[in-house]
């Protein structure tokens, strides 16, 4: 802890020098103002006459002193988004409630907050702590003079000067609050098979400052990890993942910790991996592998030898041929307009489908999304929004629900997806979890088709991307919520692009559904 101290001394002598002392036992720096003259006899030697004059200024200086002005040795600490208390007292124990108490960072004129005549100023307060402040006023006339922070931010981060004064005396120490954050829960997933063994992979997100991150597996002891990425979001919140191979018979029951240095704070999940989730090789099958390889390989070479003879024979009839197979073709066409407009009567004379008209919930938009008036549209934010976090929102996924929710019959409804190269549309069930990192497949309750990674597929596990040429623009969503059926189609030519089979849905409440990542830039309901 550094205490600095600034005495002014009346006196009658107009020319003042200024000496500095270093007191080594109590780390106390003073720098005061001493008389220059001292009625010290002419007669008297140069040496003596220092020392008395010395001895007299300082004797004075330590009966002029008030108090010092002390706070904590160790750094703050304080969570992103709460509030947190600066302590600064007085000592000896004495009144400030007529002092001036002011609160600054690195200049003395643009203060976080200043008590001044018995009540608190706020004329050139610093902007970003504009009603954050609070001088906390129940110590006063014990010499308390703290400082509470509300809805901390990183920019709090960093040292403050506690300054008091009284009259001509002054004193200041300095303070150090590092600003923390806590993240989610790890999630741990399995995603396929690698070197032998199962590729388990540990993400967590929302943490600050960087975290340490480590896999550990019965007893404890630390396990090397394969990979590791920590890369900070956009709203300055860092985000973690990393990996590690679990071969059969060796760490299979393991746990992954996210430790949060500032606080010495952590949080851990763990998970088991059962034998039957290994691959098994048969000698048998392997054996037999090989045999099927072989045959298929000279069958394959036959087939390619009597096709290289017929080939001649197929250029010469080609032609001929070509004129008739067109007509047959266009024959074909026309039927088969016909009988998918058979069916589409037929569908709709049946079950027909209610065009629903689809809005979107604000209350349930993860806050980096931004909601456009007629709730319709949504696109990605640069910045972290302050909305309330309920229980209906998103905390970690972009993702947002349809104001509407089905339980019965069938619903459409049309997405314009837009160029961007991260996003997903469909639906999910009401229950679906809002807070922490969530897997977007049906096993959490959402069923979509979307672009990741330069493919678009369906949210399935494991992945396998739609066979398309070209990713739609517009998508319809068909909901049968009696059959518990979803079915993508693209609305430009009326193709199906997937369907999630009978069942999949369980019957309660379906909402629909739309999610953004970075690389997204805009989704909308088409009216």
């Amino acid at each position: 802890m550094r205490i600095v101290e600034n005495l002014e001394m009346p006196g009658r002598a107009q020319n003042c020098s200024k000496v500095d002392f270093q007191d080594s036992s109590d780390q106390v720096t003073v720098q005061m103002k001493v008389l220059s003259f001292c009625y010290i006899s002419r007669a008297s030697s140069p040496i003596p006459g220092f020392i008395i004059f010395f001895l007299t200024c300082y004797v004075h200086r330590m009966e002029s002193a008030k108090f010092t002005v002390i706070g904590p040795p160790d750094p703050v600490a304080a969570i992103l988004g709460q509030e947190t208390v600066l302590p600064c007292h007085l000592s000896p124990r004495m009144s400030a409630a007529n002092m001036e108490v002011r609160w600054f960072r690195s200049e003395y004129l643009s203060f976080v907050h200043l008590y001044r005549d018995g009540k608190d100023q706020y004329e050139r307060q610093m902007p970003e702590y504009r009603g954050r402040t609070e001088l906390l006023k129940a110590g006063l006339t014990d010499g308390n003079v703290p400082l509470r922070i509300l809805k901390i931010r990183h920019s709090d981060e960093g040292q403050y000067h506690c300054f008091v004064q009284n009259g001509t005396f002054y004193g200041q120490t300095i303070l150090e609050l590092r600003v923390a954050g806590l993240g989610s829960a790890p999630l741990i997933s399995m995603e396929g098979y690698q070197d032998g063994g199962i590729r388990v992979v540990c993400r967590s997100a929302g943490w600050y400052p960087e975290p340490e991150v480590l896999w550990k597996d019965f007893n404890g002891q630390r396990l090397p990890s394969l990979s590791e990425t920590k890369s900070p979001g956009d709203n300055g919140l860092f985000e973690t993942e990393t990996a590690l191979i679990v071969t059969e018979h060796s760490n299979q029951n393991l746990s992954c910790c996210i430790r949060n240095t500032v606080l010495s704070q952590e949080k851990e999940s763990a998970v088991y991996i059962a034998d039957l989730f290994f691959p098994r090789v048969n000698p048998l099958m392997a054996t037999l592998s090989v045999i099927l390889v072989v045959l298929f390989g000279f069958i394959g070479l036959t087939v390619y030898l009597f096709k290289m003879k017929g080939k001649l024979t197929e250029e010469v009839g080609k032609r001929d041929t070509e004129i008739d197979l067109r007509d047959k073709e266009i024959s074909n066409l026309h039927c088969h307009i016909d009988l998918r407009d058979k069916e589409i009567r037929w569908r709709r004379s049946v079950a027909p489908i209610e065009e629903a008209n689809v809005t979107l919930d604000p209350d349930t938009a993860q806050p980096q999304l931004v909601l456009y008036e007629d709730r319709k549209s949504v696109r990605w934010g640069d910045t972290w929004q302050e909305l309330p976090n309920n229980p209906e929102r998103f905390d970690s996924r972009a993702c947002v629900l349809g104001c509407e929710g089905f339980t019965s019959g069938r619903h459409c409804w049309e997405v314009e997806v837009g160029d961007g190269e991260l996003w997903a549309v469909g639906v999910a069930r009401e229950s679906v979890i809002r807070k922490g990192w969530i897997s977007l497949s049906p096993e959490q309750g959402i069923w979509a088709v979307g672009q990741s990674g330069g493919q678009f597929r369906p949210l399935t596990s494991p992945e396998a991307p739609l066979p398309l040429s070209q990713v739609p623009s517009r998508i319809r969503v068909c909901l049968d919520c009696d059959r518990g059926q979803v079915t993508f189609i693209n609305a430009g030519d009326g193709a199906t692009i997937f369907t999630f089979p009978p069942g999949s849905i369980p019957g309660e409440r379906i909402r629909p559904w739309l999610w953004l990542g970075v690389g997204g830039s805009q989704l909308s309901l088409c009216p």
